[in-house]
């Protein structure tokens, strides 16, 4: 039978109570959650599960991440772990499909980078991830203004030409609703978090949702600040019209693991 590899979750500051968190905790392929420690010691750790290779090695790996609903179970396992975690201590999270060949290498990697790994967990110490997206909403041919409305007496095709003319108007203001908005909630933001990260903004069987996603970024907050945050970005887009601002979190700081 062929040994299991090590899915590595995320590197984390040792706390008291930490292995009562992991008890019974599931995480990819149902298997249990434990840590691996460095052989050097120190107060960095790592959360780790046993994989079959079968699905993790590089050629499979290459196969399953073209698979949704793989991807999707092994994306919802793997969050479940850091959530889980990001509660009771400082939180590095890895890279989905993070995997070693065995805890040994691990605990080698650990002892290789545990002063990288260390300032990057007391750099991130009671911050949490917030995500902001902002869409523009989709404009319908028949898009409500007052000189879209056929006039009296016009032929059909020019009523449909000024129809559609005052769609590329109401679609225009959309556009810089939505570029106001991004003003407003960076601003807004920008009161709050410590840094930010902007990501790829997303389109086809990524987007959630109605509207063209314009903005996707986040933002590292103290802790302390999270309600602020969020009220405060929220409060930043009211009264822009075909522009929806969508705020999620607190996370876990996926977007913030590099310094």
């Amino acid at each position: 039978m062929t040994e299991p590899i090590s899915y590595t979750y995320a590197v984390v500051r040792d706390a008291d109570g930490l292995p009562d968190v992991l008890a019974g905790l599931q995480g990819v392929a149902r298997a249990p959650v434990h840590l691996v420690h460095g052989r050097h010691g120190g107060d960095v750790v790592a959360v780790v599960s046993p994989v079959p290779p079968e699905d993790f090695q590089e050629d499979a790996l290459k196969r399953h991440l073209e698979d949704l609903d793989w991807l999707e179970a092994v994306a919802r396992a793997h969050h479940s772990v850091v959530e889980a975690l990001s509660a009771h201590t400082t939180v590095l999270p890895l890279r989905l499909a993070t995997v070693y060949l065995d805890d040994e290498r691990v605990a080698m990697t650990l002892d290789a980078c545990q002063d990288t790994f260390s300032d990057r967990l007391s750099r991130l110490a009671a911050h949490v991830e917030w995500g902001v997206k902002i869409y523009v909403e989709p404009i319908s041919v028949t898009a409500a203004r007052p000189d879209a409305a056929p006039a009296p007496g016009l032929s059909p095709g020019r009523a449909y030409l000024r129809s559609r003319r005052a769609q590329r108007h109401t679609q225009e203001d959309a556009y810089r609703a939505a570029e106001q908005a991004a003003e407003n909630v960076e601003a807004a933001a920008g009161i709050h978090a410590v840094d930010r990260a902007r990501h790829r903004l997303q389109q086809g069987e990524l987007a959630v949702g109605s509207g063209e996603n314009v903005v996707n970024d986040a933002y590292l907050v103290p802790a302390e600040h999270a309600d602020a945050f969020f009220s405060d970005v929220m409060r930043a887009a009211e009264g822009l019209d075909s522009v929806r601002v969508e705020v999620t979190g607190p996370w876990a700081p996926y977007s913030f693991v590099s310094p």
